[in-house]
Parts: C-alpha cells; structure tokens; sequence
C-alpha cells in the first residue's frame, strides 16, 4: 500500500508541532464525549485483545495473495503508516517488538459512521484496537479487515519521520521515539536482555550465588574513582554512590559465600566519553579457591556465551557491518614485556620514574597527575601497545602501585596478579588473584591515603570494615569485574550511549 509519513521530528518548527497538537487535543476532546458509547473514548482501561501482531504473523505470514482464513481476531498497535481513500483506509499497525498488521477500514465493513470516524479522528501515533477477519491482501500484505474498531491511546504529539533517521542526540535524548522507530534501537535492548540472562545462566551453572550489595555506602571503595557524594537526613551523615561493589562482595566470601556475583549499578562522578558513562551497569564476582588465571577462563566463557546468546555464534557482526570473531582461546601477553618489545628499550618494574618520565617525554605521552611508576608504565603501554591488539587480549600482570586489592605476583617480583581484557582497543573487564592478607592490605590503603592527602581524588580511603572482615580470613580467590555496557559494545559493535537505554545527557 501506499504510505503517508509521519513528520520529521527532528526538523519541523516548534510551532508546526504546537498546531499539530492543538488539532490532536481536539480530537482527543471529541473522542473523550464519545466515551460512553461503544467505541468510544480516548483512553480504555482495556480492550478485546484476542492475539498479537507477531502471533498473527507467526500463524498466518504465508497466505497467498487475497486469501481469506475465516478467522475473527482483535489486536492493537500503533498507527506508523497511514492512507485514507474514499471508501477504503488503510493503516499499518507496529507492536511493541516491531511487528506490523495492515489494518484495512472499508465502507462496507464498518459503515459511513465508523469510517468518518476513522478517518477524522485516527493519526499517525495513535494506538487502536481492530477487530476483523485476518485475510492477505490482494498484494500479499497480512491484513485485519476491520468491521470494529476503537482508539486505544490518542497521541497528541506527531511521530518523526520513519524514512528519516533521527540524529543521534535525538535518539539519546528521547529513547521512546528511538524505539518506535528504528528496529536497531529494540534489538539493542533486546541483545541487553540476553545478554545478562546468558551471564546469569552461566554462572548458575558454575554454582555461583547472586547477591545485592548497598549503593549508598558511607564509605567508596573497591576501586580507583571520584563518587558522587549525597548526604543522609535519616542519619545526618555523608554517603557516596556506590564506585564498585568488591568490598561488600568480599565481605561475603569471608561469610562462607565462595562463588558470588552481583550485576547492578555503579556510579562515578567523572568524565563521559564514548567508553565512559557516570552511572553503568556492572558484573562483579568472587570465586573461592581460583586465581586470576582461573577467572580469566571464566570470562572468556562468560563473554562468548553472550556473545552466542545474542548472535548465535561468537563470530559477532557489528553495527557497521564488521565481523569480529570472539571465539576460541584468547591471547594473553604481560605488560612489561609487551611495552618493552613496542617501545624498543626495556621496561620492568625497577624502573626509575625519572626513566619513565623521560620515556614519555621522548614519545609524547601525557603524564598522569600525581604521577607513580605504576601510572606512567600504564599511560606508556597504551600508548605503544594497546591500538595494536586486534584480537581480545588479557593484557597480565600489573604495577604493585596501582592495584591495591591484588596479591603480589607468586614468582615475578615488582608486579601483581592483575590482567584487563581488551576487546575492540577498549577495557572490558579486569581480574585479580585478591589479596587477603589484612596486613599487606592495611599498608596498601596506608599508601593509598597518602597519595589522597597529595590530592588525588581517586585514591582509595582506608576501610576499617573492611580490613576487619579480612583479619576474619579470606581464603585464596580470584575475582573479575565487566562492565555490561561495555559487553554490549563488543558483542554489538554500538557506542556507550546507544547499550545505555536511558543514558544520562546534559
């Protein structure tokens, strides 16, 4: 059928859409007197729902041409296209998953009256309810012929133009009409939801528990972050956003809980990029008796199983048509030596900063404030290795002095068991063998604290709770932490904002 597009959003003038909507208000109105009668109203509580659109096109998709199925169905969806002629209107109807029914109003069928009504009262936008014979029009379109109908929802806005794509501002901005429109935008959301069901069922089949940890907590810790900062009247007491759920979840290792996970929010007053969000979704886990090697087989797992959750295969495609092979056994290099071979001179962790800092001068590499050793190895590998790997990549063994919640590594000195996971030249996740000698952990904080008091705003503050905890006994772990937005971008090839469904914008 022919179509009539709905106006671009994006691009008509304030006062076009004042206008638009001051006509819909009428017809909002009208159809608000009407509300006694049998088809009347703008706003039902409910409607005769007898199937839905994706049933009807799971059931009757094939019909030839102009077959008829004697069949009576009621279903209700938005108005995306639309056509009104003298005696025959027709409408297409989207539901929620993107589904579309031809709804075909005929004179002969509904009456001079309903089809005045129809055609007076029906915009693009508007959800309705159709009840009629499920038939295949003369071109091969799966159709309602509609002998009721009834407004469902009066939209008093107009939709943007579905043959224009919105800009992405739009799109982040007013995430509803995204999702009307543009069938990428669902199956994000969908690819979402798979995914974190795929992570839930592997874990489950690995005997893993999950838990909730608090997100306003009196204390940040679990990583290296500015929080956001609130205060409680309840207990007249500042409290942070939660930066990383580790320390709670550690807690419950020490409880006895030995394979614990927790996917929920985190939230860090930083900087927003097209890697970085303030507030993101998070995977967190704790596994008793395992070390970084052991928590690294389990993300790879973890990964691909989503990756075959949402695709079908590891081999992912992405939003620009890339194929990205997220299969078989993944790379692992150690930092030292990798930075040493692309840097051409040797790097390891006895160092001195002044060599470091001349290293950086010489390549042009920005110097971290409140620069240590550890900071500046960091900044000068991802500088000279990390835009060459391009297959993911657990990048092991980590400076001491950036990772103060990691054990020391158990045969090369100056270094922790410490690896990220690179995918796509961003970080995915990271994993440790956890330090759990409270003593070492003490110093470590200690040393932290001072870095604090020099004004880093980033360093870790001593957590007494905590360290409490851990003289309880922790036994040997390993633990990993993955962003989820971050999981969607290198399963879906798509920016941070666009795995975010509600992504905070200025």
């Amino acid at each position: 059928m022919s179509e009539t597009p709905a106006p671009n959003a994006d691009a008509q003038p304030d006062e076009d859409i004042f206008e638009q909507k001051a006509v819909r208000l009428g017809k909002r109105e009208r159809l608000i007197s009407e509300r006694d009668s049998a088809a009347g109203g703008a706003y039902p509580v409910s409607l005769p729902i007898t199937s839905s659109i994706a049933a009807l096109r799971e059931e009757y998709g094939e019909l030839e041409p102009g077959a008829e199925t004697g069949v009576t169905a009621g279903v209700a969806g938005r108005v995306v296209f639309s056509r009104n002629t003298g005696k025959l209107c027709f409408a297409s109807l989207q539901a929620g998953d993107g589904s579309r029914i031809q709804a075909m109003v005929s004179l002969a069928k509904v009456g001079d009256e309903e089809l005045a009504r129809w055609k007076e009262l029906v915009d693009l936008g508007d959800h309705v309810f159709v009840s009629g014979e499920v038939i295949s029009s003369r071109r091969g379109e799966l159709s309602i012929m509609v002998d009721a109908w009834s407004m469902a929802s009066k939209a008093v806005l107009p939709l943007p133009n579905l043959h224009t794509e919105l800009s992405e501002e739009s799109r982040v901005r007013q995430r509803y009409l995204d999702l009307i429109v543009r069938d990428q935008a669902r199956a994000t959301v969908i690819a979402r939801a798979k995914t974190n069901q795929s992570l839930r069922e592997t874990f489950a089949g690995h005997g893993f528990v999950e838990v909730e940890t608090p997100m306003l907590q009196v204390q940040p810790g679990g990583a290296s972050a500015r929080p956001f900062v609130t205060h409680s009247n309840a207990f007249d007491t500042e409290l942070f956003m939660r930066i990383a759920p580790e320390l709670y979840l550690k807690r419950a290792v020490v409880g006895g809980i030995d394979r614990v996970f927790e996917i929920n929010r985190n939230f860090r007053n930083e900087g927003a990029d097209s890697t970085h969000s303030p507030e993101f979704a998070m995977l967190e886990a704790y596994q008793s008796y395992s070390d970084y090697n052991g928590i690294a087989d389990l993300t790879q797992e973890l990964v691909q199983n989503a990756a075959r959750a949402v695709a079908g295969t590891t081999t992912v495609t992405w939003a620009d048509g890339t194929d990205y092979d997220l299969g078989g056994e993944w790379d692992r290099v150690s930092m030292y030596p990798s930075l040493s071979e692309a840097a051409g001179v040797e790097v390891t962790p006895e160092t001195s900063l002044e060599e470091l800092l001349a290293l950086a001068e010489r390549s042009d590499v920005e110097v971290p404030p409140h620069a240590t050793h550890g900071k500046l190895v960091e900044e000068l590998w991802e500088h000279f290795v990390k835009t060459g790997l391009e297959r993911p990549t657990f990048v092991m063994d980590f400076p001491v002095d950036t990772s103060p919640l990691v054990r020391e590594h158990r045969s090369v000195p100056g270094v922790v068991e410490k690896w990220d996971l690179y995918v796509r030249g961003f970080e995915l996740a990271t994993g440790y063998s956890e330090l759990v000698d409270p003593v070492i952990q003490r110093e470590r904080f200690v040393e932290q604290a001072k870095l604090a008091d020099r004004g880093d705003d980033e360093a870790m503050r001593i957590d007494e709770d905590f360290l409490r905890a851990l003289e309880h006994g922790m036994p040997p772990t390993g633990g990993m932490g993955m962003g989820i937005d971050r999981l969607l971008m290198a399963i879906t090839g798509l920016g941070i904002r666009e795995t975010i469904l509600f992504p905070l914008v200025k």
